[in-house]
């Protein structure tokens, strides 16, 4: 079975079994939900830890997840640094122009000459738009905006990206 990121806990928060968690969906309000069910894979383990999400909310740039049967800071100590994963079975149908971030990370970057700049490395949200992080060629991070003037083709397929090199756009 085919796993997917959603999230890391990156600490508890507070004494009634919250944790905080990075999100790295771009579904949130669809991950986050009562009674929806996600995998937790600790840190040194191989198998996922079933749980049933009991709270959500937003809190700073966090989510506060809490889970049924872990009632406290306990309980939920030991979920430090797992990573939060959804199966293939529970990703929905996207729109012909959305992509989730797994399809994305990975794919090869061209600019309209067909010049390799690099390759996806990390997506992050803005309040505008997502950026991705690039590895370059030249072994630099550069950071491209997901907006239309710059982002002309994607095939998640052949893991390949063309982009409009703005002037200021690379370093």
């Amino acid at each position: 079975m085919e796993w997917y990121n959603v999230g890391k806990i990156v600490n508890t928060h507070g004494i009634r079994g919250e944790v905080r968690v990075i999100s790295q969906t771009d579904f949130p309000e669809e991950r986050y939900v009562v009674g929806e069910q996600i995998a937790l894979f600790k840190k040194d383990s191989k198998k996922p830890l079933r749980l049933t999400i009991a709270s959500a909310r937003a809190h700073k740039n966090f989510i506060l997840l809490s889970f049924e049967g872990y009632p406290n800071i306990n309980d939920v100590e030991e979920f430090r640094d797992g990573i939060l994963k959804v199966s293939e079975k529970q990703l929905s149908e996207l729109a012909d122009d959305e992509y989730y971030y797994h399809e994305i990370i990975g794919c090869t970057v061209f600019d309209e000459e067909g010049t390799e700049i690099g390759q996806v490395k990390e997506i992050f949200e803005t309040g505008a738009n997502d950026v991705w992080t690039l590895k370059g060629v030249n072994g630099k991070d550069q950071y491209i905006p997901v907006i239309d003037d710059v982002i002309k083709e994607i095939d998640v397929e052949e893991k390949k990206i063309i982009i409009h090199v703005m002037d200021g756009l690379l370093s």
